[in-house]
């Protein structure tokens, strides 16, 4: 899923982060307030009232900072919290049979991980910061009893694993049906999508990952993601700098991602 540093509408390249100086990961007992959070409408149910939102706010008593290339938690550990994504960015991966990372996915500001321990009550994935990251801690098991007691907090559960059951079909989609090109053009727009959601440029964007992670995700090799970029730029659809991407056109992404078939 990209980083927060991108591009905002005036075309200025900005941080979604913060910029203190890089700490060892420990929580922090300081007072989240939900209700005051700049990214409260993408991690947080709509329509709480002025009670439902004080009471998230005291579900959420610390926050925990992880430096990049660390893990904020490991495949097998003891699954107790979900984590709401605050500044930063994430990937999530797996151990391959060939003992390599194999990359299931990336998260930004405003996003949730953690999911995958619920089933098993253990995580079943690492996740591991592309960036210095921070993270608000949501204690599961008052969340379940938040949720049994707000409706919308419920629902709004239920839509997160509904999104994500949503991701995994996509990537499957992804996966078996797709050629290079398409993956990529996918790839790209949901990034930007994404980012757009959150106030920053649709068009414009700094990766956090790098092009083999990228590959890692999409089920392509190193050589063929520089390849396909290569031919996206010089095909005109995007300008790239390093890890800077700017799309030129749009359209021409989306023709590439969703190709049309023959009747």
């Amino acid at each position: 899923m990209l980083n927060p540093a991108a591009t905002n509408k005036n075309g200025q390249i900005v941080s979604l982060k913060d910029t203190p100086a890089r700490q060892p990961i420990k929580l922090q007992a300081v007072k989240v307030a939900c209700s005051n959070c700049n990214l409260r409408e993408l991690c947080m149910p709509l329509g709480l009232n002025t009670d439902e939102l004080h009471r998230i706010d005291e579900l959420v008593t610390t926050r925990r900072k992880v430096k990049r290339g660390t893990a904020l938690f490991h495949d097998g550990d003891k699954f107790t919290s979900l984590y709401a994504i605050r500044t930063g960015f994430f990937k999530t991966c797996v151990a391959a049979e060939d003992g390599r990372d194999q990359v299931t996915g990336f998260q930004m500001a405003g996003e949730i991980v953690g999911l995958d321990g619920i089933v098993h009550d253990h995580h079943t994935c690492n996740a591991v910061a592309l960036e210095d990251a921070e993270v608000c801690v949501m204690p599961f098991e008052r969340l379940e009893e938040l949720s049994r007691e707000v409706n919308v907090m419920q629902r709004h559960l239920h839509k997160i694993m509904s999104r994500e059951i949503v991701r995994e079909n996509g990537v499957m989609l992804l996966l078996g049906s797709m050629r290079a090109e398409e993956r990529l053009a996918a790839f790209l727009l949901n990034l930007t999508q994404r980012l757009h959601t959150r106030g920053f440029s649709a068009s414009e964007l700094v990766l956090r990952m790098t092009r083999e992670e990228i590959g890692s995700y999409l089920g392509l090799k190193l050589e063929t993601v520089s390849r396909t970029f290569s031919k996206f730029a010089e095909d005109g659809i995007i300008e790239v700098k390093q890890r800077h991407i700017c799309i030129l056109d749009t359209e021409a992404l989306k023709r590439i991602a969703t190709p049309q078939t023959c009747p």
